[in-house]
Parts: C-alpha cells; structure tokens; sequence
C-alpha cells in the first residue's frame, strides 16, 4: 500500500477535510519531505492547474498524483450529475471529462464524490440514479483511454441520498456496462453507514480503487476512535496494493495533521512501531 495526501486549491472550501492548502509547489515538498509516496489534489478545474508546473513540481520531489477530486463542480459551480436540467448534467460531464484528460496525462485517477447529486423535489430517486449511472458509465468510457478507472465515492447520508454503503456503490458499479469504474471507500463515510468497515471491503473486494485513510471523527488516523486493525487485515486479504490517501481535517494545524497521517500509516503498514 502508498501512501497519500490531499492538497486543496479551492479557498472556498477552506476549512473542509483536506491537509494542505498552502500552495501547490510548497504542499507537494512538503508532502516530499515527510514521505508521501502521492497527492490528491482538489482544484477548481482544469484552468486552474497548469500541467507542465504540476509535472515539474511533481518531478522535482518525487511524488507522483494519485487522482483529482471534482468536488469544486459542484462547490464552486453547482454542477451535479443528478441535475433536473439536462444541460446542466451535460455541463457537468464535461467538467468531469476535463479532470479525467489532465489526470490521465498523469497516469492518475479522477474522483466523483460531492458531484454525484441526489433525488429531490425535480427529481424522484429512480431517475436521479439512472442519472449518476449515465454519468459513470460516460466517464470510466473516458477514463479507459488512460488505462485508469473512474473512482465513484460513496457518501454518508447526510451528504447524498444516492449510494451511502459499499454494498449500494457495489450493486451500482455492477448495473453498469463498462467495467473501468471503481469505488473510492473513505474510512469516515463508511464509520457512519457500514455495520463492519472490514467486511465491507472484503464484500467489494476487487472494486476497491482507492481508500481515504482518515479516522472516526476527520481527524488524521490516530485522532479518534476508529478501530483500524482489522481494516488493514481486510486491505492485506484482498492484496490492495493502492494509495492510503488522508482526506482529513488540517487539525491540529495541516503539518501537524500530515505528520501525523505518515505516522500512522507507518505504524499501520508495518513501517513503524511508533503511533
């Protein structure tokens, strides 16, 4: 397993679960410094990520981009995939194909999370999820040019009412016709709407594309009560071999919050016996 760790570029989320905003060329030294093996960056789009400076930041500490969330789509410009009005879903596959063209040149993945929308008075649960599958459906056809998968996130239920356990995302991923999307299964959703977070993962088994490694309460791994050795056992058992990626709260402060997701990773990874 790698390890990983988010950046943000998106001021008006500042103060949501992301550890570094500082800066993109700073976050990824940092991130250096410390050990990271990747970052995930959540930007405003594409415009706002220069390709030749990633990849020249990128290569100058070498830290490799694990994927790229969408969530400004909908945070900075309303965009969800859900949407009643067919222009605006249409709007929103583009901003997410856009994503899926820049991580791709990075061989890195692309996230639907907060962009996947929900049900609502324009729009009855039935459609709103044939919506979401039509969006996956268009980018993982997408993201295949890349050799990468489409990750889909599901979220707790206070943040959508569209798939919010693993078993959910799974019976979505298999109604699907193509095969090139994964599940992005984040600790912190999972400790809300999972009966056993490790048996949810051996039940997803190989659909498991990436983790967010974080703990009960958003704090770095190590801060709250999540009981994460048999979460490891179940990532051994299915020989996951992705990134272990902290989408976190910057608390204390964000270097504090980084160092001590790389102790935890280590301890939990075998690399330390320090937590």
């Amino acid at each position: 397993m790698k390890s990983c760790i988010t950046v943000s570029l998106v001021e008006e989320a500042r103060g949501g679960p992301f550890v570094l905003w500082d800066g993109l060329e700073r976050s990824i030294a940092f991130a250096a410094e410390l050990g990271f093996d990747a970052v995930e960056i959540f930007s405003p789009g594409v415009e706002s990520l220069d390709a030749d400076a990633l990849a020249k930041h990128l290569d100058a500490a070498g830290v490799r981009l694990a994927a790229l969330g969408t969530g400004a789509g909908w945070v900075k410009r309303g965009l969800q995939l859900a949407d009643a009005d067919a222009a605006k879903r249409d709007q929103a596959k583009r901003f997410v194909r856009e994503l899926i063209d820049l991580a791709g040149s990075f061989s890195a993945m692309t996230i639907i999370g907060s962009m996947q929308g929900r049900s609502d008075q324009n729009v009855d649960p039935k459609t709103a999820r044939e919506y979401l599958a039509e969006a996956l459906e268009d980018g993982g056809a997408h993201a295949s040019k890349y050799n990468v998968p489409l990750l889909y996130e599901p979220l707790n239920r206070y943040e959508t009412n569209q798939c919010n356990t693993v078993a959910q995302g799974v019976e979505l991923l298999e109604s699907l016709s193509t095969g090139n999307v994964k599940l992005l299964c984040d600790l912190f959703h999972m400790n809300i709407e999972e009966v056993d977070i490790a048996d949810a993962l051996r039940f997803a088994g190989k659909r498991v594309g990436h983790i967010h490694f974080v703990d009960s309460n958003r704090w770095p791994v190590g801060c709250g009560h999540m009981v994460m050795g048999p979460i490891l056992a179940a990532l051994r058992e299915l020989d996951y071999s992705g990134y272990l990626c902290a989408e976190a709260f910057p608390l204390p402060n964000p270097a504090e919050a980084a160092r001590q997701t790389m102790r935890a990773f280590r301890y939990w990874t075998g690399g330390s016996n320090v937590l």
